[in-house]
């Protein structure tokens, strides 16, 4: 049986108008999973604040939008503050719990990706819950390696949780990260 064809996904940069969505999507990753090792949800003041931290600092924040308003979104920014860190970068992905499986994660990363070679950038990092396999599986395809395993850094929902880092080298032949870039302001 074909598999069915795929979901025509727009990704774009995101507005403050986009925050409560944003805000909404991250909240739920906070109640319901390990995703994030926030414990409890954040406040629209908080999120706008740092939404308007990322544009003033340059940093790109995308959304995917469908029928239903914004389906996810995904940013990066530094890995570390100090400036012998400047071409490394740290990303976040999240989709709608009702829209995953469709392709938005990847097209959001995938922009990041592009974004991320445009601005002359060298890694990319994701931090990841080591019992999220999913995650795992999704940033594998994208050519993301495990780079690092650190155990019983986080404490969510009564238990001890382990922290995987994978890396993605931003190397000019490679095919993650090869769709169309956005106009994004360094």
């Amino acid at each position: 049986m074909d598999a069915p064809p795929p979901v025509p996904v727009t990704v774009r940069l995101a507005t403050r108008a986009d925050v409560p969505a944003i805000l909404d999507i991250y909240n739920h990753a906070v109640i319901h999973t390990t995703a994030s090792y926030d414990l409890e949800p954040v406040s629209l003041d908080s999120r706008l604040a740092w939404f308007d931290h990322k544009v003033d600092g340059g940093w790109p924040v995308l959304v995917t939008v469908g029928g239903g308003g914004v389906t996810g979104w995904a940013t990066f920014g530094p890995f570390r503050e100090k400036p012998g860190y400047r071409y490394t970068v740290e990303h976040s992905v999240y989709v709608r719990d009702d829209c995953r499986g469709q392709g938005l994660g990847r097209a959001l990363v995938d922009a990041l990706i592009a974004e991320a070679r445009a601005r002359g950038l060298h890694s990319m990092i994701g931090g990841l819950d080591a019992d999220n396999t999913g995650s795992l599986a999704f940033h594998t395809r994208l050519g993301f390696e495990p780079v690092a395993h650190f155990r019983q850094v986080g404490h969510k929902f009564g238990r001890w949780l382990d922290l995987i880092f994978v890396q993605l080298l931003l190397e000019p032949g490679s095919t993650a990260g090869s769709g169309t870039r956005l106009d994004v302001a360094p």
